[in-house]
């Protein structure tokens, strides 16, 4: 039985996810259509969306350019990220914080925040807490989609930790139990506790996308 090869068009997609990748690893761009469009104009790509790869696809690409690229330097980047984390998770420990994202992945670039996700009755809790600990914080607000037809907009609030830049989305306490789909592949998002978190701290390394 003979081998099948690859055909143009999966030659095309595999060589602009990893343009794609390239451009979020060194630009610090983070949303994965934006980062195909600039791909596809630097490739000269103007098939339309038939050969643009899939965000999955890209992902696995950042992975093996970080590998490639990142070195230590990543890994020391990431060690520190997931530090942050567990730093302001301790600090929020009573809105029970969830890791989730890049950061959690291990695909975050020196540009990524630690993304978390917080549980409260009131949004405004979380804010009185920074304001109280007289940490400089900014009100934001996070379009999220909960399913394919549903897009909802949660408070949340922007600081730092430990050198590294927070984002946190505050949820109702009921939230806690249905994730937002990802970006990435459209699933319920992973989200780690601040134990979990611990524990990829002590292994010291990035968790591997899937193919």
């Amino acid at each position: 039985m003979s081998k099948k090869h690859p055909t143009r068009d999966e030659h095309l997609r595999r060589a602009l996810a990893q343009e794609a990748a390239r451009i979020m690893a060194e630009h610090g761009i983070r949303d994965f259509f934006a980062a195909k469009r600039k791909a596809a104009e630097r490739l000269g790509v103007t098939d339309g969306a038939a050969v643009l790869p899939k965000n999955t696809e890209i992902e696995v690409a950042l992975a093996e350019y970080q590998r490639l690229f990142g070195g230590e330097s990543h890994a020391e980047s990431l060690h520190a990220q997931r530090r942050a984390a567990l730093s302001a998770m301790r600090y929020l420990r009573e809105f029970e914080p969830r890791l989730v994202g890049a950061v959690l992945s291990g695909t975050a670039t020196e540009h990524s925040e630690v993304q978390l996700h917080l549980f409260a009755d009131r949004a405004e809790s979380v804010t009185l807490k920074l304001m109280d600990d007289r940490i400089p914080h900014e009100v934001t607000e996070k379009r999220v989609r909960m399913n394919a037809e549903r897009l909802l907009a949660y408070p949340g609030v922007r600081f730092a930790m430990d050198d590294q830049a927070i984002d946190a989305t505050v949820f109702p306490t009921d939230g806690i139990r249905q994730a937002p789909v990802s970006p990435v592949d459209g699933r319920p998002m992973r989200r780690a506790s601040a134990l979990e978190v611990e524990g990829l701290l002590s292994m010291g390394a990035p968790l591997t996308p899937s193919s």
